[in-house]
This record gives structure tokens, C-alpha cells and sequence, in this order.
């Protein structure tokens, strides 16, 4: 049976394969090594191996398919979940992170609840 470490590793090459220049994917490995390091140093000023501009560059600029990295990504996290199951009565805790979608303009599902 693969370790935790196995399957994060697995994640971390395939999102690493899904970049389309050698820049970029040292780019994202930069950005791995400094989230994977947790020493609190600003992204990306504390990064050792790549320059704050070229890290900047690299998540506002380039062309990286972002739905790509999504799919590769929930497609290992749902491969997680098939092998790891919790038994009955254990319940299943997700946690959903929607920072990434834009947050402009109102979400008619939280107006007024008369409407």
C-alpha cells in the first residue's frame, strides 16, 4: 500500500509534467519547495532558487492551464478517496477551497430570501 508521501509525490510530478517550458516548471517547483518549507517567508520574496519577478511572472502571466492543473489535482484527490473509504458510520469530511474563483458582483442565492 502507497504512503501519503507516495501519493503527494505522484501529485507534485504530474502537476510538474503539465508545464510547457523548463522556466515554468522550475517556477512551480520553486513555489512547492517554499510552501513545502513553511518557514513563514513572504511568497515569493523568500525564495532562494528563483527571483521574486520571475515567480510573479510565472503565477500571473504565463501560459499554464490552469484547468489542467484542477483536473490533475481532483482527479487525484478523487482517487484518494475511492482507495481510502471511511467504514459505515464514519462520516466523510471534505473541505472545499474557493479561493480561487472570482469574487465580484453578487450571488443571487444570497439576496433577500423573499425574492
Amino acid at each position: 500500500m502507497e504512503t501519503i508521501l507516495q501519493h503527494a509525490q505522484g501529485l507534485v510530478y504530474a502537476l510538474l509534467h503539465l508545464m510547457p517550458s523548463p522556466y515554468q516548471h522550475a517556477s512551480l517547483s520553486s513555489l512547492l519547495g517554499l510552501f513545502l518549507e513553511a518557514q513563514g517567508h513572504p511568497v515569493p520574496q523568500g525564495c532562494q532558487t528563483k527571483s521574486a519577478s520571475a515567480l510573479s511572472r510565472f503565477l500571473n502571466h504565463s501560459e499554464w492551464s490552469t484547468r489542467s492543473v484542477l483536473r490533475t489535482t481532483r482527479h487525484q484527490v478523487l482517487q484518494q478517496m475511492r482507495v481510502h473509504l471511511p467504514g459505515s458510520g464514519s462520516p466523510l469530511k471534505v473541505l472545499i477551497d474557493l479561493t480561487t474563483l472570482e469574487k465580484c458582483g453578487k450571488f443571487r442565492h444570497l439576496g433577500d430570501p423573499t425574492e
